[in-house]
């Protein structure tokens, strides 16, 4: 067995969640796939992947391993592209695709550290709400909340969102707080439309996933404006904790109903698979984990 190539399999098949899909990706057979995994958990004496005919999981020992092989087979790539360039500094253009919100507030005002320490390497920014296409559009990275479906892509998990809810001081004085989910209904709410729907509000209420409808007094598909319409006194809202840090922390604007907040929804940065990383999509990569590292609200399982 070579380890490298059992590592990389193992790594593919937890981030595409599919033997076939792992296997069409890296070019091989499913079985080659399947007896390179089985003779890696031989050899680690554990079990990394758990699967039936329906479903495949990373067991704990799984997650474990995956999480440490993909930083050992990113040093690896690094050190390997930094001898085939011939140890030159990136270069290059780094094209990326991310909502307006995150953008404005997290990575233009940290851009000038990445470009002083990689002068060479220029970025372009599409900013849209929607799910580019990376590949049909020329994309290097996307950033994507929430559970990805599409195996042709490659996540790297940097950050979390924490959903709360939240309404301004004036907004609650006026018409009062809600106490329960239900009573949400009978309040005005800002609600944010993705794609044309509007989305629905997740809670955990006694320990199990409740959602309320989305409607309202005021809806829009952009998250500044879900910020400004919350300031604005138009009603209560259920977004990103991000989006609110600064006037939570001034009381302008209060979290409500935190016991029932819904689990936070992973922040990827994702590639499309089988592309071959330049050093400076993987440096661009690093610095966007080192924001969300940086930020309270977005930090990885913090909060």
């Amino acid at each position: 067995m070579d380890r490298l190539d059992a590592m990389r399999m193992f790594v593919r098949v937890v981030e595409s969640g599919s033997f076939s899909q792992a296997a069409r990706d890296l070019n091989v057979s499913q079985p080659t796939v399947s007896k390179q995994l089985a003779a890696l958990e031989l050899r680690l004496g554990t079990q990394l992947l758990s699967r039936n005919s329906r479903a495949l999981a990373v067991t704990p020992a799984g997650q474990d391993y995956y999480e440490a092989t993909v930083r050992i087979l990113q040093d690896i790539d690094v050190v390997e592209e930094r001898i085939l360039e011939g140890q030159a500094a990136p270069s290059g253009l780094v094209r990326v695709t991310l909502s307006p919100a995150f953008g404005r507030m997290f990575v233009i005002p940290r851009l000038p550290d990445f470009r002083r320490r990689f002068p060479n390497v220029a970025i372009e920014m599409e900013i849209s709400g929607r799910h580019v296409d990376l590949i049909e559009e020329g994309m290097d990275v996307a950033i994507r909340i929430g559970r990805l479906s599409d195996s042709a892509l490659v996540a790297r998990h940097i950050g979390d969102m924490r959903m709360i809810t939240v309404a301004s001081a004036g907004y609650l004085a006026q018409h009062g707080t809600p106490q329960t989910v239900n009573e949400l209904r009978d309040h005005q709410r800002v609600s944010y439309i993705y794609q044309g729907d509007i989305i629905g509000w997740g809670f955990q209420v006694a320990g199990r996933p409740v959602t309320l409808d989305g409607g309202g007094a005021f809806r829009t598909n952009d998250a500044e404006h879900v910020r400004g319409a919350v300031l604005a006194g138009l009603g209560i809202a259920h977004h990103a904790s991000w989006l609110f840090t600064d006037v939570v922390a001034s009381g302008e604007v209060v979290r409500i109903l935190d016991q029932h907040a819904p689990p936070s929804f992973p922040i990827n940065a994702v590639t499309a698979a089988g592309r071959r990383m330049p050093s400076r999509v993987r440096q661009f990569i690093d610095f966007l984990a080192s924001i969300c590292a940086e930020e309270p609200e977005l930090k990885v399982g913090d909060g």
